[in-house]
């Protein structure tokens, strides 16, 4: 018999006043979400590590000090649980291109985009990494997502950033290969974070080597953009 005070509250009947969603969180919704947070995490560090076919549910059950039955109940398998870290990771990774908008100036826009990726890189190394090697093998559980969700919010951003061209603000760009290189630039510090501590000494928990980072990948960035004899 599942434990009473770890089932999530039902959902509320249409026929409850509106005001009702608005509730604070009761202290079984709280606990819940931590629970299904710890699993999360838990499974995260043995995803990041070995992907979904080297990690046993009885280890992350054993990482999240919670019993593999319990565990069960949050997410009835693995493929759940993978796809469920998986989407969480992506709402991290892709908040930064979400706060693109057409009224802000371009170049600080992409410059304070470059910050907040690379902070992303910094905070959730093993996030990136793990989003990673799912494009590495295909995407077989995010295919979906990624043409769907992903892709609505690049078109959406890459229209963002053709009305900076065509108001003459940037140089004329590809919007998709800017994107793309944007990605690869500000993820390498975390997927390649190994390489990079390697040659340099270094990783982005050193506070000068990040603002040396950030600074430099802006400079770069927004240089390739910048109308000729525009200032930064």
């Amino acid at each position: 018999m599942k434990p009473m005070d770890e089932h999530p509250q039902p959902a509320a009947g249409v026929s409850q006043p509106r005001k009702a969603a608005a509730k604070a969180p009761t202290r079984r919704s709280r606990a819940v979400a931590a629970k299904r947070g710890n699993i999360m995490a838990a499974a995260l560090e043995f995803f990041s590590l070995y992907g979904i076919h080297g990690t046993s549910l009885d280890q992350v059950a054993e990482r999240a000090d919670v019993s593999k039955t319990n565990l069960l109940y949050y997410f009835p398998s693995k493929e759940e649980l993978y796809i469920a870290v998986l989407k969480g990771l992506l709402d991290v990774w892709l908040a930064p291109l979400k706060a693109l908008r057409a009224e802000q100036l371009p170049l600080e826009a992409i410059g304070e985009y470059v910050r907040l990726k690379l902070c992303v890189s910094r905070d959730h190394p093993q996030a990136s990494r793990l989003f990673c090697l799912e494009m590495v093998q295909g995407a077989p559980l995010l295919k979906q997502e990624l043409g769907g969700s992903l892709k609505m919010l690049v078109e959406e951003k890459s229209g963002v950033i053709r009305g900076w061209i065509n108001a003459g603000l940037i140089a004329p760009v590809e919007p998709l290969h800017l994107i793309f290189m944007l990605w690869a630039t500000t993820q390498h510090y975390a997927d390649f974070g190994v390489q990079v501590e390697a040659i340099s000494g270094k990783t982005l928990s050193d506070p000068l080597f990040f603002e040396q980072t950030v600074i430099n990948v802006q400079r770069i960035i927004t240089g390739g953009i910048q109308l000729r004899g525009q200032e930064q």
